[in-house]
């Protein structure tokens, strides 16, 4: 098939990512494209880079094995800078077909699963509630970098379908939280941003939005969470943990108790 790569404007990391997925899966690729907050405001310091492929048919091992060496290379590990940490994540068409009975994806990198790719695993299919949510962020905002228009295979989601997928995603974000306190409190300030108004927003919007919600003795975490992300303080949850669990147990309470109300 055709497509052009649009290089103006676009980081060096996701140009080679375009490249290396034609390399991979040559005519089976359908498209290439960035969203997340490198296309909804613009990255921020320690922002990943949101890639999702649609793939004309499902991949076999040695796509699987090809993708995740170069991967680990071309991905930066968490805190390096030179390179930005990338979530890469790969439909076939046959995912985006059945998304709503069985929502997963054929393959997906980040850097969260590092350590265990290096000893050798590679990501598999996997359904997950977690692939509608995507699909959606990806349908409210997004750059193409190669391929056909999303709009030929983006699915698109009702607010009822956002909001059960959101409910089927929370338990697994909160399991998340030890190691990850910064991520999973803005990804919950999304959340309960979307779960309000039905918008998608940057996470440090988000948070901003959520803070006067927010009981006065937790509220100061999130703010950590928020400006930690703008690079504007660093954050260490070393004895903050405990105050950081009950944030995120709070919060998805709260999104809980909003969605249990939406019509």
């Amino acid at each position: 098939m055709q497509g052009t790569v649009l290089g103006e404007g676009l980081p060096q990391q996701v140009l080679e990512m375009a490249s290396l997925a034609r390399a991979v899966f040559g005519t089976k690729l359908c498209s290439v494209l960035l969203y997340g907050s490198a296309a909804l405001r613009g990255t921020r310091p320690d922002s990943d880079l949101d890639l999702l492929l649609v793939t004309e048919r499902e991949m076999t091992q040695d796509e699987r094995l090809q993708m995740t060496g170069r991967l680990l290379a071309l991905s930066g590990p968490v805190g390096c800078r030179d390179r930005r940490p990338m979530e890469v994540t790969v439909f076939s068409r046959r995912d985006l077909l059945q998304v709503r009975g069985r929502p997963g994806w054929q393959y997906q990198y980040g850097e969260w699963l590092r350590q265990e790719l290096l000893r050798g695993a590679l990501p598999q299919r996997s359904e997950n509630p977690d692939a509608i949510l995507l699909l959606w962020q990806a349908g409210c905002c997004h750059v193409p970098v190669w391929g056909r228009p999303a709009e030929e295979w983006l699915p698109r989601f009702s607010k009822e379908e956002i909001d059960r997928a959101m409910e089927r995603s929370l338990p697994e974000l909160l399991s998340f939280l030890k190691g990850d306190e910064r991520n999973v409190l803005l990804t919950l300030s999304r959340m309960w941003v979307t779960a309000q108004t039905g918008e998608l927003c940057s996470k440090d919007e988000a948070a901003a939005r959520v803070l006067p919600a927010l009981p006065g003795r937790l509220a100061p975490l999130l703010e950590l969470a928020r400006s930690a992300y703008l690079g504007e303080a660093k954050d260490n949850w070393e004895g903050e943990q405990q105050a950081a669990q009950e944030l995120a147990l709070w919060m998805g309470r709260a999104i809980l108790a909003m969605l249990s109300r939406a019509p």
